[in-house]
This record gives C-alpha cells, sequence and structure tokens, in this order.
C-alpha cells in the first residue's frame, strides 16, 4: 500500500511540473550578454535524415520546440502549425522531438514524421529524436541550457513543448514552459520585439 502511494505521489509530482516552473524567463535587459556561440554554429538531422546546417535561419527569429507524440500538449503542434504558416517569412518554428518526459516519444523518426503529418498537417521543420535534458543531451540543447554557451539561460525543458526563442542574430533570448501557446501574450510580447 505505501509502494503504491509513493508511486502515485511521484507520478503526480512529475505530472505537476510542467505547471510549476515560470512561464518564461528572459535574456537580462540592459546587460551585454555574451555567448561562446549562435544558433548558426549547429547542424542537425531532419527527420528524413539529411543534415541540416541552422545558419539558414540568419535573419529570421526562431522557435525551437521539444515535442512527444503522446502527451497532454501534443496538440499543441496545431496550434504552432498555424503559427508558422502564417509568420514563416519572418519566424521559423523547429520540432525537436524527445522520450524524457514519461516516454511520451517512443517512435522513430519515420513514425514522428508520419504522425505529424497525418494528425496535425505539420509542414515546420522537424528533426531526428533527440535528446534534451540531462546525460547524453544533444549538442543544441547543450548550448540552449548551459548559460557559458548561450550567455544567460540554464533552464532545460522541464516537460514537453517547452520553448527556446532566438532572435534574428542567431542569439537566445527567452525560454517559455509547456503551457505558453503563440497567441499567450508573454510570447507575443517577445515575437514583437
Amino acid at each position: 500500500m505505501i509502494l503504491k502511494l509513493m508511486k502515485i505521489g511521484s507520478l503526480l509530482s512529475a505530472l505537476a511540473i510542467p505547471f510549476t516552473q515560470n512561464d518564461i524567463e528572459s535574456k537580462p535587459a540592459g546587460i551585454e550578454v555574451v555567448a561562446s556561440k549562435s544558433l548558426y554554429d549547429f547542424k542537425v538531422k531532419s527527420l528524413e535524415g539529411k543534415v541540416v546546417d541552422l545558419s539558414i535561419y540568419k535573419g529570421k527569429k526562431v522557435v525551437i520546440l521539444n515535442t512527444a507524440s503522446k502527451c497532454g500538449f501534443t496538440p499543441q503542434y496545431a496550434d504552432w502549425e498555424a503559427f508558422y504558416k502564417s509568420h514563416k517569412d519572418k519566424v521559423v518554428v523547429l520540432g525537436f522531438p524527445s522520450n524524457e518526459f514519461g516516454g511520451q516519444e517512443p517512435g522513430s523518426d519515420s513514425e514522428i514524421s508520419s504522425f505529424c503529418q497525418k494528425n496535425y498537417g505539420v509542414s515546420f521543420p522537424m528533426f531526428s529524436k533527440v535528446v534534451v535534458k540531462g546525460d547524453g543531451k544533444c549538442d543544441l540543447y547543450k548550448w540552449l541550457t548551459t548559460k557559458e554557451l548561450n550567455g544567460w539561460n540554464d533552464k532545460e525543458p522541464s516537460w514537453n513543448f517547452c520553448k527556446y526563442l532566438i532572435n534574428e542574430k542567431g542569439e537566445l533570448v527567452n525560454f517559455f514552459a509547456s503551457k505558453v501557446k503563440p497567441d499567450s501574450e508573454e510570447f507575443l510580447a517577445a515575437i514583437n520585439k
């Protein structure tokens, strides 16, 4: 009985994580932040297995999402697709599937691609499944979550569908928790700076 209660308590604690994290963190205002790298220093593999040099996004804002197909936040695919379609001339959305949160992205790259297309019509760029926190974290997420590399932020994703906003110069400028959507006031304020 005690073991069952401990498991239930652990599950409830894990489910509460995305709801307790600050919704937004921003690059400190008025302080010059020096980063050792920018978004443009990275190459990543697409869901189709092609290497993509992220410098192709120079001059645009970029939203990076850690995604999952079996999560309560999965319907955000539709929100981010609609946002991407209406803003892709100035803002690009990039999806990075990960399986760190409740095993909610167990599929292969081809299964993820099929799921996203079939269920949400995703046309924004999606990339090969990566590790976004802890041991084995991919290089891009090391940069996004290491203050010494990006200049100010050390927040790892707390759950699926956390967002990182990159400015037109390839600099990390904001972090948003899972519940923040493209029509959220705080996101719109950051994107319109």
